[in-house]
């Protein structure tokens, strides 16, 4: 699709459990702006926690990007929390039994529980709708040449990008962070959706690991040691939105506030950081640039969860409500898990108008006019 001497683009698509939903809408406008037929405009691909989901889905297709866009927004479209985590009475019941008997015996009458929530229905849909068996072939076929899924060790803390990619592509080793070369398979992405204390970490290669925001303290790192020179972020919340409650210091923050807050210090806090690292890199005269374009939510989407909260299942909703994630500093830890159809088409629609909005920004930095006028050749060529 690019030319050798056009720059590598690289798609990074963070997490933020259901918030994810804003990405595909951002990537579904992205392939509204490309000729029918075209093939993925981004050569390297990283994600992390909810956005590996998306990442690995157009790594399998990369061929039909519209196509493999379409596929991810029909999923969340449709997506119910029970499609993710078990939030029915009995499971609920069943949890909070546990846990409550765990915490009164000290562990010895029961083992303690090793998440909040039973995420089988996630590992059954994911297997279902996601073809890991198509990544080799979309790097083979050069229709894109590496996609990275990050994860957190709870070995070494260190944060861990398993990725598949083009022969030419090395390993990385830096202090708190390195990429390993693996075939990618669902129990990597589970890895990096492990969200700490909602689910379960996984086992890989005899070390367990957890979600990939936990300890990325440059999440635009695996993108360029795996060879991108222009990044498009598509981020899932600005933290200059703030609810009216959690700036009134005399407020004592609940539980669903502290734990939200904490969800939005590892999914978002990195990003800008890294962006000004970046400027100050490129401003040093380096042999390599690298261009970014952010793409963040217009509206704060704790607001928009707020409107949506009652399409929870009752039982889940009493535990929003119990912990204090109803009130308004609360919205945060709500808006990650409000996997419901009504939330999630909400924030599609966000991300579609944000980067049409932006079209013309996006087709100059994705270089789509170049990628019309190759296709337009090629078509002309067969005449």
């Amino acid at each position: 699709m690019s030319g050798a001497d056009d720059p590598k683009v690289g798609l990074i698509l963070t997490g933020g459990g259901a918030r994810a939903a804003y990405q595909v809408g951002v990537l579904k406008a992205v392939a509204e702006l490309l000729p029918r037929g075209a093939r993925c405009p981004f050569q390297v691909i990283t994600g992390t926690s909810a956005g590996a989901v998306s990442a690995i889905a157009l790594a399998s297709d990369a061929a039909h990007f519209r196509r493999a866009v379409y596929g991810i927004e029909r999923v969340w479209r449709q997506f119910r929390v029970h499609h993710v985590f078990k939030a029915d009475p009995v499971s609920m019941l069943r949890s909070g039994l546990h846990w409550m008997l765990a915490l009164l015996t000290g562990g010895w009458l029961v083992h303690p529980p090793h998440a909040l929530f039973d995420c089988t229905p996630l590992w059954e849909l994911l297997r279902r709708e996601l073809h890991f068996e198509g990544i080799p072939r979309s790097i083979y076929k050069g229709h894109l040449d590496a996609i990275g899924i990050s994860t957190t060790s709870y070995f070494d803390a260190h944060s861990v990008t398993f990725f598949a990619g083009a022969a030419g592509i090395e390993p990385w080793r830096r202090a708190t962070r390195k990429g390993e070369r693996v075939q990618l398979t669902l129990p990597h992405l589970m890895a990096s959706l492990a969200i700490p204390f909602l689910f379960r970490p996984i086992a890989l290669g005899g070390e367990y690991y957890g979600d990939g925001a936990m300890r990325q303290i440059s999440p635009l790192s695996p993108a360029f040691h795996l060879g991108a020179e222009r990044l498009l972020v598509i981020g899932v919340g600005a933290s200059d939105f703030l609810p009216p409650a959690a700036a009134n210091s005399a407020v004592e923050p609940s539980y669903g506030h502290m734990f939200g807050f904490m969800l939005d210090s590892l999914f978002m806090d990195q990003i800008n950081a890294d962006v000004e690292l970046i400027g100050t890199f490129n401003r040093s005269g380096g042999a390599r640039q690298l261009q970014t374009f952010i793409m963040m939510p217009s509206e704060e989407i704790g607001a928009i969860a707020r409107r949506h909260a009652r399409e929870l299942p009752r039982t889940l909703r009493m535990l929003m409500r119990t912990v204090g994630a109803n009130d308004s500093g609360g919205t945060h830890l709500l808006s990650y898990l409000l996997f419901e159809r009504g939330f999630t088409q909400a924030l599609i629609e966000l991300g579609f108008r944000d980067a049409t909005a932006r079209a013309d920004e996006l087709m100059a930095f994705l270089c789509i006019d170049a990628i019309q006028r190759q296709r337009v050749r090629r078509g002309g060529s067969k005449g």
